[in-house]
């Protein structure tokens, strides 16, 4: 997809899977169940989706998904599949290895988002990229590497450790335009300044939704993830960004969902906001 100066794609690091109760919350089974299916260890199918931009001398990657570092228990624990080695596999048939990469945006610390920053070489943790400079709020970093008994769970010092000690970790404050036409959004629901991307031009403007919207079934207002440090304040969000997006015509793109990769949204009531037309990224 051709956004300004940009070439934007989705890129399938692998799948995996979360019990379905944590995923949404108060909302009970036969609810979510009709859109999300449970295995019968109650956990829903998620894809590790992330984003390559390419354009204006930069390769950008959203996201690093869930990497390859996962033992044999918890890879089974998560129901992890890496079909076509992954992100780097989907670099490689691009023609694109690690050092062609200028620059990572990590929307947040989470595993399951920043997995593949780090990869074992000889015993020891290195960068992925090891040429690229790492994006992330400051506030989330300060919040990763001490995060509260509630989430600590959803954080791997492994991932991120060598990004501690590197000159390429570049530590943002609030939102900003990082580069022309890309924007950054902060909210704070799901965990401390997780940091969404908007790609502006003149033929889309395009959301990443990272884990404020992970799945187009998300989309409704209650059905916020058990995850969420603040489940209020990811409803306000939801609602404050979700009608702006679907009035201006934006595309949506979901880093979760394991069948649609983005979408065009309508507001089909006042307090509802709907798939209006799924596409491909």
């Amino acid at each position: 997809m051709k956004i300004g100066p940009y070439d934007v794609e989705a890129l399938l690091d692998g799948r995996f899977g979360l019990d379905g109760g944590a995923m949404f919350g108060i909302v009970p089974r036969p609810l979510w169940e009709r859109t999300n299916p449970p295995d019968e260890a109650n956990r829903i199918e998620l894809a590790a989706r992330c984003l390559l931009i390419r354009g204006g001398g930069r390769c950008i990657l959203v996201e690093t998904g869930l990497g390859d570092k996962f033992d044999d228990k918890r890879a089974e624990i998560f129901k992890v599949r890496r079909p076509g080695g992954g992100l780097l596999g989907a670099l490689e048939r691009r023609g694109i290895v690690p050092g062609d990469v200028t620059d990572v945006v990590l929307t947040h610390l989470h595993f399951d988002h920043c997995g593949g920053t780090s990869r074992r070489e000889n015993g020891r943790l290195v960068l992925t990229f090891p040429r690229a400079v790492h994006h992330l709020q400051r506030r989330h970093w300060e919040w990763a590497t001490a995060p509260s008994l509630k989430d600590a769970g959803s954080f791997r010092a492994e991932d991120f450790a060598p990004l501690a000690d590197s000159r390429d970790l570049n530590l943002l404050a609030g939102e900003s335009e990082l580069f022309e036409g890309i924007h950054l959004r902060v909210v704070d629901g799901h965990t401390t300044g997780l940091q969404l991307v908007r790609i502006e031009g003149p033929e889309a403007t395009l959301l990443f939704c990272a884990d404020l919207v992970p799945t187009r079934a998300h989309l409704r207002w209650p059905y916020i993830m058990a995850y969420d440090n603040r489940p209020l304040t990811t409803l306000e969000e939801k609602r404050e960004l979700l009608p702006r997006a679907a009035a201006a015509g934006w595309i949506v793109a979901f880093g979760h969902d394991p069948d649609c990769a983005a979408a065009l949204l309508a507001q089909e009531e006042e307090d509802r906001v709907v798939v209006a037309r799924e596409l491909a990224l």
